[in-house]
């Protein structure tokens, strides 16, 4: 099984990254690839930049990406209540290549943050706009206060409640 794995954020320190990281560990048997979106950065869409240069090939390359996994997971860092931009952006330019972006893989969507909300503002227009973009989403995971259940130097959560309903999610994904 191919696993694609990555925070939709763009910082290096992201504690959505380590999220993502520890679920798709937990994947037995599988081949996993974490991306980073950092490899990914093109210049902010428009139409005018389409036009006149056509689709960047790191859109073609994170396409192209998606087509090769067999599930996918990702976990959104939360900017505003919204996407962070530079998961925004590769996301645009991707979708000029085909709107159908997540090709019905099978996907398990998470979301963290630093406070008690758990980026669940952001989870939330994930999973409801996921149908429109061919996402076949197995199942959603928010993660409150990341630092009070997520262990930094051991790489995994703490809390054994978030941890079973992680596991669950997972066997969602590969059900």
């Amino acid at each position: 099984m191919k696993v694609l794995a990555f925070a939709a954020s763009n910082s290096r320190q992201s504690i959505n990254q380590q999220l993502v990281k520890y679920a798709a560990s937990k994947i037995d048997n599988a081949e996993v690839e974490i991306l980073d979106l950092n490899d990914f950065e093109m210049p902010i869409y428009s139409s005018d930049r389409e036009s006149e240069g056509g689709i960047p090939e790191q859109a073609q390359r994170f396409y192209d990406k998606i087509g090769a996994a067999d599930v996918i997971i990702v976990s959104f860092a939360e900017h505003n209540g919204s996407y962070t931009a530079a998961y925004k952006n590769i996301f645009d330019w991707t979708s000029r290549i085909d709107m159908k972006v997540y090709q019905n893989t099978p996907m398990l969507l998470m979301a963290t943050s630093p406070g008690p909300g758990g980026a669940q503002s952001v989870l939330g227009a994930a999973v409801n706009s996921a149908p429109y973009f061919a996402a076949d989403v197995k199942a959603n995971l928010s993660v409150p206060s990341f630092f009070d259940n997520f262990d930094v130097e051991a790489g995994k959560l703490t809390n054994d409640e978030i941890d079973a309903a992680l596991e669950n999610a997972l066997k969602q994904l590969t059900n």
